[in-house]
């Protein structure tokens, strides 16, 4: 039997979905029963009915899975899928900031753990932040954490005044101006397309920004034919798949690595989802007093959506 077929195998016992980011490896998107960016994987895993929920992703996706969904038993194939961004924002550090002012409405970007989401006010995705942000009172100053590149396209696309969390991820912090203009150069008609989480340089040399999704719809709706894409490169596959015959170029890092794949994401392999779902870990788990309250901003952020 191989791992394919095991998984599938096993799904079917144990009354188990995958859900698989795009940043995932090929092999795990083509096994996962649904692919998304955060805001189609947090309505996916409320809406399940399954048993068990394994989340092909990182720690934080697996704990808003178990928000959501907190009656089923959820899954992360490696427990040390985490996410620099998260990292970038302690919950004790938030919790000081929301004590010296208190005034300010907090809007969090879902790439966050589950103790600064029940210290948020409600939640944001990167397809969903602008409409999230244009929601909230006029009255109220407003935090957005923890990413600050992204905050930074929020303000200008909404026009709202926001304090910036100064986090940000090391992937879309990698990328390099001098080597995507070079890019530009030599693919004259190539559109760039962008991830908000990138540094405000290279979102101006952008043809269009958007969420992972977006990325995705762009690529396959448009008449154009080359791509140059600047975010994780995990997404060329189901842009393979979703607009065959296309060219597309991954924006170069910096340094000449494969930094411009997330280390966290490919953490997880074919083999640890056979595994986890075959021995029920490892099992994520959320402190009833904190998913109560992170609930009600995830909750929140799915009814202003």
């Amino acid at each position: 039997m191989d791992l394919f077929e095991k998984i599938n195998h096993l799904k079917r016992e144990k009354n188990a979905v995958v859900l698989a980011h795009y940043y995932q490896d090929p092999d795990i998107q083509d096994v996962a029963d649904f692919i998304g960016d955060s805001l189609e994987l947090a309505r996916a895993a409320q809406s399940t009915k399954a048993n068990t929920i394994l989340f092909a992703g990182v720690h934080f996706m697996a704990e808003g899975a178990k928000l959501l969904n907190p009656s089923s038993r959820v899954l992360l194939p490696d427990l040390r899928a985490g996410c620099s961004l998260s990292d970038s924002c302690p919950p004790h550090r938030l919790r000081d900031f929301k004590t010296k002012h208190p005034e300010h409405f907090v809007v969090s970007y879902i790439n966050c753990s589950a103790e600064v989401k029940a210290l948020s006010n409600v939640i944001c995705t990167s397809s969903n932040a602008v409409k999230i942000v244009s929601q909230v009172p006029k009255d109220r100053p407003i935090l957005f954490a923890p990413d600050r590149n992204l905050g930074r396209y929020v303000m200008e696309q909404s026009g709202r005044e926001m304090t910036l969390w100064p986090g940000s991820c090391m992937v879309h912090e990698t990328f390099s101006e001098r080597k995507l203009i070079d890019l530009k150069a030599a693919n004259r008609s190539a559109k760039v397309i962008a991830h908000p989480e990138c540094e405000e340089n290279l979102l101006r040399l952008a043809d269009f920004v958007g969420s992972t999704s977006a990325l995705l719809k762009y690529v396959t709706q448009s008449n154009d034919q080359t791509f140059i894409v600047v975010t994780e490169a995990g997404i060329l596959h189901q842009m393979k798949k979703k607009a065959p015959g296309k060219t597309l170029i991954p924006a170069p890092p910096n340094q000449n690595c494969a930094c411009n794949e997330c280390p966290f994401m490919k953490l997880n392999t074919l083999e640890k989802v056979a595994r986890a779902l075959e021995s029920g870990g490892p099992e994520i788990h959320v402190p009833a007093e904190i998913a109560e309250k992170a609930r009600a901003a995830l909750e929140l952020m799915l009814k202003w959506s």
